[in-house]
């Protein structure tokens, strides 16, 4: 199995972000319905690992929690730009979460996460070079777009399974937050 631990995105946000998909040739969209923030991506695990991992997870005590997104850029730059993604609004409520669920995928068994949490939502992934040109007028163009408030009141973990058109991402567990503090 395939693991993710993520936030799903509200089908109205998926929609209007959907609306930032095009004028880059050679960009491979993320559908709507795929479209999540991820909190931590697990990899290949077996049946038993999952099941140890969602034990985990089931015991993170958080709050719900506001989230807006703003803002296009890219990792990687110019003839090496392997995404498109749209960010976040720094967030101390997402921060914390996103590390009690880092911890728990610890003590479920899996090796820490050596990357810096990044948080964003992955619009376009290219398999080549993409036209910097084009590339640079898109995020010069999307620069301002915001979205949001909607709140966060679970999490989720989901298995990705790799296709020929793309990945199929499937919901497994919710993970319920608590009311968020007012």
């Amino acid at each position: 199995m395939r693991l993710f631990v993520g936030l799903g995105l509200p089908e109205g946000l998926a929609a209007r972000l959907a609306t930032l998909e095009a004028g880059l040739p050679g960009a491979q969209w993320v559908l709507p319905e795929n479209m999540h923030l991820t909190l931590r991506f697990i990899g290949e695990v077996t049946e038993n690992d999952a099941a140890d991992i969602d034990e985990m997870l089931a015991g993170i005590s958080a709050p719900g929690f506001d989230l807006h997104l703003q803002g296009v850029g890219t990792f990687g730059e110019g003839h090496k730009t392997r995404a498109v993604w749209v960010g976040l609004v720094p967030s101390a409520p997402l921060a914390h979460l996103q590390t009690k669920v880092e911890s728990a995928c610890v003590r479920g068994g899996q090796p820490p996460e050596g990357r810096k949490f990044s948080p964003h939502v992955t619009l376009a992934r290219f398999n080549h070079a993409a036209d910097a040109n084009r590339l640079q007028r898109f995020i010069e163009g999307s620069a301002m777009f915001s979205a949001g408030p909607w709140t966060v009141d679970h999490f989720t973990l989901f298995e990705s399974r790799l296709g020929k058109s793309g990945a199929v991402y499937t919901p497994l567990a919710d993970y319920e937050l608590s009311p968020p503090v007012l």
